[in-house]
Order: C-alpha cells, then sequence, then structure tokens
C-alpha cells in the first residue's frame, strides 16, 4: 500500500459520513467465515453471511474502501465491461440473458440496500447516459434493439435530445439505461460496514492477512499479531491480494484512473450540463462525468475521470489533461479550478468480466470488478454468501470466464499502448461525423436561401402574351 493511496480520497473523504475507528485483530478468533478484503465485494460477502446468522470476520490492510471501492466514480450500472455481443459469442443467447438479469439484480441490490437501511450521505440520483462522438444513429438503435432483447430497460436518443441535455457540438446520439443510478461510493461502502456490524459481523482495519493454509477442513489465516481460523475463506483483495495469493493477483491488470472535482461552477453548469444522471462519452477510460455536492458544499460541482494509466502515476500530472478534457467538451463553463484530485487503482480481467465462485474447497472469490459499475461488486458479494451457506450454485454462470494470466509488466505496457493508440483513429472518426454535420447544414442553408430568393419574371412568357 503506497502512502498516496492511503491519503484522503479527495471529494469522498471531504463529504463522508462518520465512521469508526476499527481495531487490528491482537487475538486468535474461530469463525464460520473469513473475508479478505473490506472494499464492497467483501463488505456485501459480510453482510450477507453475517444476516443469515452465521459469524464472519473481516480483515482488511487498510481501512474500509480505502482503495478503488471509495475511490471510483459512484456509477452503478447494469451489464458488464465486456460488450454484450461478445458475451453473446462466447455463452450463447440464453446463458448471455441470465448474466445481464444477475447485473440488473446488482443494481437492485444497491438501490435496495440503499432505500431499506437508509443509509446517510449516499445520495443516489437516477439514469446513465452513453454518449457517441460519432454520427452512428443506425449502428446504435440497433444496439439499442439487441440489448432490449437481453433483458436491458434502455432507450435510444437522438442528437438534439442529447444536444438539449448536454451543450456539447461534438455529442451525437446517445443510448439511454434508465435504471442506473449513481451514488457517493465512500458512504455506500461505510453504510455496508455498519449493516454488517450491526447482523453481526466483526470487521478489523490495518489487519493484513500475511498468510493462508487452505488445506483440511478449517482453513488458517496468519495476521501479523493473530490467527483466524474458519471453515470458508472468501478472496476480495482484488489487485492488493499481492504476495499473499501470487497467482490470484497475477490475473488482474492493474489499471489506474483518475478523478477531479472542481470548484463550484455557478450557475453555467445547469445551463450546459442539464442532464444529471451520469455521463459516459466513451468506452474507455475517459470521459465519465456527473454532477455532485450542492448548497451544503459551496454549489454544484462537476465531477470527472480519466486519463487511464497502466501504473501509478502521480494525479498532479494528468491535472492538467483532465481540465482540458472538461475544456474541450464545455468551453463555456470558463476557467477550470480543481478542488479535489486523486487516483484510483482497479484490477480489470482479461475477458473483461468479475472472477466469482468458489476456487477450491473453502475457497471462494469474488474479484475483477474493474470496469463493470458498482453493480458486479454486490452480485458478486451475494451470490457467494448464497454459495456458501444455501449451496447455490448461480455463481457457476461466470464459471466460463476463468481465471486468466494477465500477462504481467508487458501486458501493462500494451494495454496502455493499446489505449494511446486508438485515440488518432478515434478523433478521425469524430472529426468526420462533424465535417459531415455541418456539411449538411451548410447544404440546408444554401437549400433554404434559394428558395427564398424572389423569382425573376419570365420575360419570354411576357412577350408572348402581349
Amino acid at each position: 500500500m503506497s502512502e498516496n493511496e492511503t491519503q484522503a480520497a479527495g471529494w469522498y473523504e471531504a463529504t463522508a459520513v462518520a465512521r469508526p475507528i476499527r481495531p487490528r485483530l491482537n487475538f486468535e478468533l474461530d469463525v464460520d467465515v473469513c473475508v479478505i478484503g473490506a472494499g464492497l465485494a467483501g463488505l456485501t460477502v459480510a453482510r450477507e453471511v453475517a444476516q443469515r446468522g452465521w459469524s464472519v470476520a473481516l480483515l482488511e490492510a487498510g481501512r474500509v474502501a480505502w482503495a478503488a471501492s471509495g475511490r471510483n466514480t459512484g456509477f452503478v450500472l447494469p451489464g458488464f465491461s465486456e460488450h454484450i455481443d461478445d458475451v453473446v459469442e462466447r455463452v450463447g443467447l440464453d446463458h448471455a440473458k441470465q448474466l445481464w438479469a444477475l447485473s440488473e439484480q446488482g443494481v437492485d441490490y444497491v438501490r435496495r440496500t440503499i432505500e431499506e437501511t437508509g443509509m446517510p450521505g449516499v445520495d443516489p440520483v437516477p439514469g446513465w447516459l452513453q454518449v457517441s462522438k460519432i454520427d452512428n444513429d443506425d449502428e446504435n438503435r440497433a444496439y439499442v434493439e439487441r440489448l432490449r432483447w437481453i433483458g436491458a430497460d434502455v432507450e435510444f436518443w437522438p442528437t438534439q435530445r442529447v444536444r438539449e441535455q448536454l451543450a456539447n457540438p461534438r455529442y451525437f446520439n446517445a443510448v439511454h439505461s434508465r435504471r442506473a443510478f449513481h451514488i457517493h461510493p465512500l458512504n455506500y461502502a461505510l453504510g455496508l460496514a455498519a449493516q454488517a456490524e450491526a447482523a453481526g459481523a466483526r470487521i478489523f482495519e490495518d489487519t493484513p492477512a500475511v498468510t493462508i493454509d487452505a488445506t483440511g477442513v478449517r482453513k488458517r489465516i496468519g495476521t501479523p499479531n493473530a490467527r483466524v481460523r474458519a471453515g470458508h475463506v472468501v478472496l476480495a483483495g482484488n489487485v492488493h491480494l499481492g504476495a499473499l495469493m501470487p497467482r490470484l493477483a497475477a490475473t488482474l491488470l492493474p489499471v489506474t484512473t483518475f478523478v477531479m472535482v472542481t470548484e463550484p461552477l455557478g450557475p453555467a453548469l445547469n445551463e450546459i450540463v442539464r442532464y444529471r444522471g451520469a455521463v459516459s462519452d466513451t468506452n474507455r477510460a475517459d470521459n465519465h462525468y456527473r454532477i455532485v455536492g450542492g448548497a451544503n458544499s459551496g454549489g454544484e460541482r462537476l465531477q470527472w475521470s480519466g486519463r487511464m494509466r497502466a501504473w501509478q502515476a502521480d494525479p498532479r500530472w494528468v491535472a492538467r489533461g483532465l481540465t482540458a478534457d472538461i475544456w474541450r467538451n464545455f468551453p463555456d463553463l470558463g476557467k477550470i479550478e480543481i478542488a479535489y484530485l486523486w487516483r484510483g487503482t482497479l484490477g480489470r480481467t482479461i475477458h473483461r468480466m468479475p472472477q466469482i465462485g468458489e476456487i477450491e474447497r473453502g475457497v471462494w472469490l469474488a474479484s475483477g470488478f474493474g470496469g463493470h459499475g458498482l453493480n458486479t461488486s454486490a452480485i458478486g458479494g451475494e451470490l457467494v454468501a448464497r454459495g456458501i451457506i444455501e449451496g447455490d450454485q448461480t455463481w457457476r454462470l461466470f464459471a466460463p470466464y476463468e481465471l486468466v494470466w494477465a500477462g504481467g509488466v508487458l501486458a501493462r505496457a500494451v494495454a496502455q499502448g493499446l489505449y494511446w493508440g486508438r485515440s488518432p483513429g478515434e478523433q478521425v472518426r469524430q472529426g468526420l461525423s462533424r465535417y459531415r454535420e455541418q456539411a449538411r447544414i451548410r447544404k440546408a442553408a444554401r437549400l433554404t436561401a434559394r428558395n427564398a430568393a424572389p423569382k425573376e419574371p419570365d420575360q419570354g412568357a411576357g412577350e408572348a402574351v402581349e
């Protein structure tokens, strides 16, 4: 855990609800289930196990949600990082429909948990708009129809409707997900922790798991000051499993993205960004944004994320790039002042699907949630808990997406190269779309002017009449 990763997570920490200081584990402990990692997946497992009456201990090397779970964009979206067409090609239509339904259940889980428990400070706001910077109406209309066939609640937005909500001439059509929403992810994680503890779970912070002996009926997990014995172990540590389980950590490609929150932007923000839901204008790591804040924080602000790196770069190195991205899309916002800027490192699998299930007897995995939104950590945690206690086999729907080595340092370089290399090609397509649109506008203007011009009398006809 680097020094920068342990620092306050910017805007989220500044607006976080109160949290207790949780103790280190310094005594021997025997439980039914031991969860390693207090991110959103691990917290969900602990909550669900405890609510079913089993004893559970959760070990966290830092503090609850200190890593990606408390630093992400806060988008709660149906679907997965893998394109749905590729999911259908790999597992078939019926199987793909079942996986999509699980992603929708993950969205419902987050929404229901917030509503039923009255979590403070989570502030859900409905809607997600996936905007195209290319004039590809037919392509996206067909995509919407395929999503509806899978079971998604989506609609197609034409260019005019998009630009009424987002004052950006670079934007064309969009896919609108009505069931998606965005939240304060750190406060949601803190709420999950409180709910888990209320149900009987025990959470230990500053308690890294350093060894694990998975042989036998009772698993043994070593920490710096004590040992835990458990019938089941759940690995929910993502890329931070590190030395504990190198084989699993090697299946994840660490991807670092950067998030900034502006100073309050005043009335201009509401005139330029009228849409209150979450917005993504790319399928890659940027740009994803939403409006946050309000009267209690001095005014509304724009939260903006992007500038993916395959290594943990200093956020200050990308500050200028992020503000340039905002200005390029919304120049009428004027000068952008950064109030908060931070990074978060997530784990992305090669097949772009989560890793969920029992990897050996009594050892469970809930990981690989990078790039999916917060629905997959929710449904992954619930499926693991059901699998442990009820013997539920639904998690096997993810079996086709096995553990695959992520390729190490070379794969990081390739991923970064692909990220940078695709940009010029995409920019050309975007530029051509804008050029064609302007050409259509000029042609329409010429036709209008020609039709409006007064017609000269027909001299030959006049002479004939005389």
